[in-house]
């Protein structure tokens, strides 16, 4: 996205603007395979159960969420962090206004042997 050989954010959470209603996506960085996308929603706002063809992680930078990873209901809050594999049902509800970071990874994904 830039003649730089580096992407650089010296505040990540600072680019997102947090709606007073709705949910606000914008792509940040798509280099290497890697793609970034920065969700912000308003207080109450939901993505439905979905599954994404790549593998991915989401990193919470502020709020707090319910968030459905198969069968699992997880609280996510500042700091949580998660990985899912390629075509995991998943949703999320925001119960405060949130931020948060989805990393698409390229399609084979990190290997176990990496964690």
């Amino acid at each position: 996205m830039t003649d730089k050989p580096f992407v650089f954010f010296a505040d990540l959470l600072a680019e997102a603007a947090v709606p007073d209603r709705g949910i606000h996506s914008q792509t940040l960085s798509r280099e290497d395979g890697v793609e970034l996308v920065l969700f912000a929603f308003a207080a109450g706002e939901a993505l439905a159960e979905h599954s994404a063809a790549r593998p991915a992680i989401i990193h919470f930078l502020a709020g707090e969420a319910d968030v459905t990873l198969g069968d699992e209901r997880l609280e996510a809050r500042p700091g949580s962090w998660m990985q899912m594999a390629a075509r995991l049902p998943h949703s999320i509800l925001a119960r405060t206004p949130v931020v948060m970071a989805l990393y698409l990874l390229p399609a084979e994904g990190p290997t176990k042997e990496s964690r």
